[in-house]
């Protein structure tokens, strides 16, 4: 069987009440942002598979044991990987690292970004096909909700303010310190906010 030259990880949390998608409580109850964290995790598989760009993982956080991850895998027919311990950037600077040791090439994406079209994958990997080292994809928020990678550098990820508006201006920061090339693609929106969440409903991506 041919070797994938290109794998997709898909960095989820488990759907602990309480847990997921915290800054929408003021907007409802931990229940209902859970259940709206399980729709958005399913779009994104969904998604990933759909745009045939690579093998998919679902890489998993706290633990892969999970019942909702067990069910994800079988639905989708992904592979499980635990997430590293530590902040975001730690835990996506593992993943690149295990993973660019047996391909070429790595897209990873979050499980916020309904806006994420299989195109949008299509063209990352494109990108990187074509030999420029990076490729992102902006979050209107200041991050990004899609980062590929065919070279590894761990410090890409280290001393980032998750989290906040300035994580985009910061990782081109860092590249334009590694003096590496990178192309961006166009900005898309993602559900962190009350009015994501209206967005999202008005705009027919998810049920």
């Amino acid at each position: 069987m041919k070797k994938p030259d290109c794998y997709i990880l898909v960095f989820a949390k488990a759907p602990i009440p309480g847990e997921v998608k915290t800054r929408l409580f003021s907007f409802m109850d931990p229940e209902t942002a859970t259940a709206l964290h399980k729709k958005l995790v399913f779009q994104t598989l969904n998604m990933a598979v759909e745009s045939k760009s690579g093998s998919v993982e679902l890489w998993c956080a706290p633990t892969i044991e999970h019942p909702f991850f067990i069910q994800c895998a079988e639905k989708f027919k992904v592979e499980r990987h635990c997430q590293a311990e530590g902040d975001l950037g730690r835990r996506m600077a593992y993943a690149f690292g295990e993973t660019l040791e047996k391909a070429p090439m790595a897209l990873l994406i979050g499980t916020d970004c309904p806006s994420l079209k299989p195109d949008d994958l299509k063209e990352a990997k494109k990108v990187l096909k074509q030999g420029t080292p990076v490729v992102i994809s902006p979050a209107e928020d200041g991050g990004y909700v899609l980062i590929g990678l065919r070279q590894y550098e761990s410090t890409l990820f280290e001393g980032i303010s998750w989290g906040t508006h300035s994580v985009l201006k910061e990782t081109r920061e860092r590249l334009r310190r590694l003096k590496w090339r990178w192309r961006e693609l166009p900005e898309r929106w993602d559900v962190d906010r009350p009015e994501d969440v209206e967005r999202l409903r008005n705009s027919g991506l998810i049920e």
